[in-house]
């Protein structure tokens, strides 16, 4: 087995028996079944824009990236997903290397830069992680990272729990490769300063934006932007030293009985419609030519995309991570 399924398969480990809990879903004999993680605005979007372009009805199951892994491993042996958008990378290499996923590259993928594709997957959209502060909490605006382990912010930061965030484990991730022991001797300092790690993304950002704590460390832009958008308070910062931008990539599963229509519905996502609903859930769009509604990648430090090397280490790193904090 290799390192991508390990990772894969440790992180289903947390997320497993609250995938089994939900049921059974029904599936309609003519659905194509969408498993995504993420915004349920947008794929309730997609879905309906899809069916008004001609394509059969589509069934979401949405949920946090530990869920959707969960359900996924949970109903190996009889598969009901067809699409799969997942909101970490490794999810698409992991499934890539057992074998499941339908070769496919769209036509419409000709603008989707060449880290954000295979032979198997392409990126529906990208986010960045960021710090999301908020500007009436008393503390310091942060600039970086490190801000948040000081003692103006003791018992002030959230994290996304990287067992049910495919973002927050590439942030860990990310930030190894870029500092080494650095990043670990952070993270030290950061559960020495308090910092709580709460559910997936939106529970880490809820008590921000509510006043009991004053920043996230890690927070999805997008789900920030969302919050902004609303009205919320909250200032979204991109780290001086740099960041991980995540792209979430949509697969086709071999097992699929509906393979066509699921290949429709890849290329309706990166059309020029779906693209726009990508860009109105403040993600950055796959398509380079297609404007976002938020800072570009050129707009921010990002970090240099990782090797496949350099995932390959996850479990451990999730594991480390977990024993640090969780187990502390």
């Amino acid at each position: 087995m290799t390192s991508h399924v390990s990772s894969l398969s440790h992180r289903v480990r947390h997320g497993a028996l609250a995938a089994l809990a939900l049921g059974a879903m029904h599936t309609s004999g003519y659905a194509l079944t969408v498993y995504t993680a993420g915004p349920a605005g947008l794929i309730k979007a997609l879905a309906d824009g899809f069916e008004k372009q001609g394509g059969e009805k589509v069934e979401v199951f949405q949920a946090d990236s530990g869920k959707v892994m969960a359900r996924v491993e949970a109903e190996a042996g009889n598969p009901r997903v067809d699409v799969l958008i997942s909101a970490s990378w490794d999810s698409a290499l992991d499934l890539h290397q057992r074998g499941w996923l339908l070769h496919y590259r769209s036509p419409l993928a000709k603008t989707v830069p060449t880290a954000y594709q295979g032979p198997a997957y392409v990126a529906q959209g990208m986010s960045a992680l960021t710090i999301a502060w908020n500007p009436a909490s008393g503390t310091p605006r942060p600039s970086d990272w490190k801000d948040l382990a000081a003692p103006a912010y003791q018992g002030k930061v959230n994290m996304p729990d990287p067992s049910k965030s495919g973002t927050a484990l590439e942030l860990i991730s990310g930030l190894q490769s870029q500092h080494g022991a650095q990043a670990w001797k952070l993270f030290g300092e950061l559960r020495a300063n308090g910092m709580h790690i709460a559910g997936a993304n939106a529970q880490a950002l809820n008590p921000v934006l509510q006043g009991a704590k004053a920043a996230v460390f890690g927070a999805v832009d997008y789900v920030t932007y969302a919050a902004q958008a609303k009205g919320e308070k909250v200032e979204i910062i991109f780290p001086s030293s740099g960041t991980v931008v995540a792209a979430r990539p949509m697969m086709i599963f071999k097992s699929s009985k509906k393979p066509e229509q699921a290949k429709r519905f890849i290329d309706y996502v990166l059309s020029d419609e779906g693209q726009k609903m990508v860009a109105n859930a403040y993600l950055l769009p796959a398509r380079a030519d297609v404007p976002a509604k938020r800072p570009a990648l050129d707009s921010f430090k990002a970090f240099a995309q990782e090797s496949d090397a350099q995932r390959a280490g996850r479990a451990a790193l999730l594991q480390r991570f977990d024993e640090l904090f969780v187990r502390k």
